[in-house]
């Protein structure tokens, strides 16, 4: 019996016979380099979600941005976006999703249309956000996995909890995978290869079927950056419960998605395929590769833009104890200079040496 996860206040699951089908929307509500008002981009949000909801997805998954304690403010542009740096990309969609304004107003729309809503909090205060929105569960990005601050935040609100794979290792994923199950906390994990577009050449299906004889609690799925559908109905047929795929009008928009994306067309062709069973007749071969090799995530060139390090939080007097709240995980690693984000549970409670200021890099030097 393979694992099986009901979706709070939805007829969906996770699991089971279904595959259920996520159109990642992300950030590709934004289409033009110059900025436009809050309104546009709720618009085009809108307009991605009902094409969504004709190509027969389950749910619609976007992005959601806290400069505070996402990113500190050093000049770095990371190699699958080179139009814009981190900061400023960061701002601009951190100032066009207002709670208000946007977050709120999408996720009626798409209970209206029926179809599931959720995003990607990149920080523990998104997560914040998100959870006066109102999502059903959570969904961590790959360079995210080892945020524990994150994570930890998550695991206490109960809700089942999705990690990609492609930024860690098998150890590393081990870990993480131990942490949440053992809160029992329902777990959806997606093979991933996080380079955009991903060669299909990268790609080692046959870490699905390990997956699924690894954890057989867990449901598994495939979150999916190549061009095209064939690597993600291969997927299906090895055994993914879970697709998700980046959607958008169009691979020529301007912004960090578009270019991997699936449009409504394809994206319908693609669900139309896995709901007629066509998948089955696909061939693997070519995406299978070793069934136990190590995940490329471990030298993938992306960990250190994405990966985390723990950061003060607030100013923190000589002598205060430190609680969760005082931590931020922070990008760039490369950068940060502050112990990284896996190391959340070794800083809680620990005693501070000295006068801390806000932004500070966490070293156990400073601690007591």
């Amino acid at each position: 019996m393979s694992a099986h996860i009901t979706i709070q206040g939805t007829e969906k699951s996770f699991g089971g016979n279904d595959i259920f089908v996520i159109a990642e929307i992300g950030k590709n509500f934004i289409q033009t380099e110059d900025d436009r008002s809050v309104e546009e981009y709720l618009i085009n949000a809108k307009v991605l979600v009902d094409e969504a909801k004709k190509a027969g997805c389950d749910a619609v998954k976007f992005q959601t941005h806290e400069l505070e304690d996402e990113i500190l403010n050093v000049d770095i542009v990371s190699p699958h976006f080179k139009a814009r740096d981190r900061v400023s990309w960061i701002t601009r969609n951190m100032n066009a999703t207002p709670l208000e304004g946007f977050w709120k107003p999408l996720k009626r729309h798409c209970d209206e249309r029926e179809i599931v809503f959720f995003s990607t909090p990149m920080s523990r205060k998104a997560a914040h956000k998100l959870e006066q929105v109102g999502v059903p569960f959570w969904k961590v990005g790959s360079g995210d996995v080892q945020d524990y601050a994150t994570l930890d935040f998550m695991i206490e609100t109960g809700k089942p909890v999705i990690i990609s794979t492609g930024m860690v290792g098998l150890i590393e994923l081990d870990e993480v995978v131990e942490y949440i199950t053992s809160h029992e906390v329902p777990l959806v994990i997606l093979y991933c290869i996080s380079q955009y577009p991903a060669p299909k050449e990268y790609f080692n299906l046959g870490t699905i079927e390990h997956f699924k004889e690894k954890y057989p609690d867990v449901v598994i799925g495939f979150s999916d950056h190549s061009i095209g559908c064939d690597v993600a109905l291969a997927a299906v047929k090895l055994g993914a419960n879970v697709i998700e795929k980046h959607f958008s009008h169009s691979r020529e928009l301007w912004g960090a998605d578009h270019k991997v994306s699936m449009t409504p067309e394809e994206m319908k062709e693609m669900v139309d395929a896995i709901r007629s069973g066509q998948h089955k007749g696909i061939d693997h071969v070519p995406y299978y590769g070793e069934k136990e090799k190590e995940l490329e995530g471990v030298r993938n060139k992306f960990r250190p833009y994405f990966n985390k390090s723990l950061m003060v939080g607030v100013d923190i007097p000589k002598g205060t104890i430190v609680t969760k709240e005082m931590i931020f995980a922070m990008r760039p690693k490369m950068y940060a200079g502050g112990l990284p984000a896996e190391r959340f549970h070794d800083v809680v409670s620990k005693r501070a040496k000295k006068d801390l200021k806000k932004y500070d890099p966490i070293i156990m030097e400073i601690l007591e």
